[in-house]
């Protein structure tokens, strides 16, 4: 079922579609998650968009790209292919489990809960919710923070489907998840999809996103994505944002972690017209390890913009972010990365910096590193530069024979080198040299690897 609203003001819009739809929206849901529903449209009612007065979201207008007639799916829409006939995802040598998201729904709706090896479940957060109730509520909600943001709120009012991961204790999945996720219609789509992450302790998992496009229409997500890491649990999530032009991407993903716990996140965005990626990391126990890496290759009217807060709240816990941009023609961009050591959190050590080349005059990047410290034993450092190609090492290229357009991508292929060998799959990080190399060559203009070819740009 798709619907769409006709009024003028945005916020109304939203607020209508869900009361005229509040059956449709609430069916197939258990009433503890329907009670959230009302909290959070709420909430959502009280906060509407957050606006350009609000400093981490200075750069990027996300209420005007809500502001397009968007069709938005309260069930799975009817779109039957076989993937592999139509698409094969950019990382094919990768031995993984491999789930399909379509227009934010889980695809394969004859088996919408899979066990894994060591009794882990992959499937459907919405089969998730009806199947293992005390499970989801104990954890569904209670990381995303939609009293401060009305983004959140939203997503949390529409939730119907997306992924949902569980690994029990002591629980280590060896062969990664890669989760494709697919928008793929005739018409112009929003999606608001929910994605819940629970890894308890002693466990370990590996899991690869994929978001790519398939029609040539526009489309628009928010989505939010929670994760509880356990004591002493590993967590190695990836994500490979690669969608059209057309598409606009708003992500929030929240990390929670407990005691001697380790995640690392890289996320690479190759291609998207707008693409707002908030990250939210909640140290919560002595001993965790927090890896935010980021890498971002934008041109034409692209804009790019990443949040990045992680916040100490124990002592003797290590986090590192670096995120790197390459801008070229009129691309934009933004970086707000904040780290919060509170008064107990001693022993903190924290590391951030954000490095951008500018390829041409007319690229732009807005950088805003920030410390909060309240403890007296710590290491910390942060940093940002903005800067165009090195002329020095530019100059030593071409005098010994290397064409210009050659040293040029070497320059910025080696600069792009370090987010890369971050990643820890060989596969992954093999497949993402290729296509990083490809779109600094300016061979990647649209989804790698699609069968379709429907859109160029």
């Amino acid at each position: 079922m798709s619907t769409e609203i006709v009024n003028t003001d945005i916020k109304i819009k939203l607020l209508d579609l869900f009361q005229e739809n509040l059956s449709v929206i609430k069916n197939d849901s258990p009433d503890y998650i329907n009670k959230i529903r009302e909290k959070a449209i709420e909430l959502f009612s009280k906060l509407g968009f957050p606006d350009k007065k609000n400093e981490n979201y200075k750069y990027t207008d996300v209420k005007k790209e809500f502001d397009n007639g968007y069709k938005t799916y309260l069930s799975p829409k009817n779109i039957k292919f076989e993937i592999k006939d139509i698409f094969s995802c950019d990382v094919p040598d990768l031995n993984t489990k491999v789930i399909l998201l379509l227009n934010g729904w889980f695809y394969d709706r004859e088996n919408l809960l899979q066990e894994l090896p060591g009794g882990a479940i992959i499937g459907s957060l919405q089969k998730a919710m009806e199947v293992y109730p005390e499970l989801v509520e104990r954890h569904f909600a209670k990381y995303a923070d939609m009293e401060k943001e009305g983004l959140v709120a939203l997503n949390t009012a529409f939730v119907k489907d997306g992924i949902f991961l569980y690994v029990p204790k002591g629980v280590v999945i060896e062969k990664p998840i890669q989760v494709i996720n697919v928008l793929m219609d005739e018409e112009e789509g929003f999606t608001s999809h929910r994605n819940l992450y629970i890894l308890e302790e002693n466990s370990q998992a590996s899991v690869v996103v994929c978001d790519h496009t398939l029609s040539a229409v526009n489309f628009l997500t928010n989505s939010v994505a929670e994760f509880f890491v356990g004591q002493n649990a590993h967590f190695d999530y990836s994500r490979i944002q690669n969608e059209h032009n057309g598409s606009k991407q708003i992500s929030h993903l929240f990390f929670h972690q407990e005691k001697d716990s380790k995640v690392t996140n890289n996320t690479i965005s190759l291609h998207g017209g707008v693409i707002r990626n908030n990250i939210s990391v909640l140290l919560n126990g002595e001993g965790c390890e927090n890896n935010t890496y980021g890498l971002y290759l934008t041109d034409k009217g692209q804009h790019i913009d990443n949040y990045i807060f992680i916040d100490h709240a124990k002592p003797n816990c290590i986090s590192n972010q670096l995120f790197k941009g390459v801008l070229d023609d009129f691309a934009t961009g933004a970086f707000n990365g904040k780290i919060l050591v509170r008064k107990d959190a001693q022993k903190t050590q924290a590391y951030q910096a954000n490095n951008n080349i500018l390829l041409t005059d007319d690229a732009d990047i807005k950088t805003r590193p920030q410390l909060e410290i309240y403890a007296d034993d710590v290491k910390c450092s942060h940093g940002a530069t903005v800067g165009q190609l090195d002329e020095n090492a530019m100059f030593y290229m071409r005098a010994r024979g290397i064409p210009k357009k050659e040293a040029k991508l070497l320059l910025m292929y080696a600069f792009a080198h370090e987010v890369i060998q971050k990643i820890k799959v060989p596969a992954l990080k093999d497949r993402i040299n290729d296509l990083v190399e490809k779109r600094l060559r300016g061979e990647l203009s649209r989804c790698n690897s699609c069968q379709m070819h429907c859109c160029n740009t």
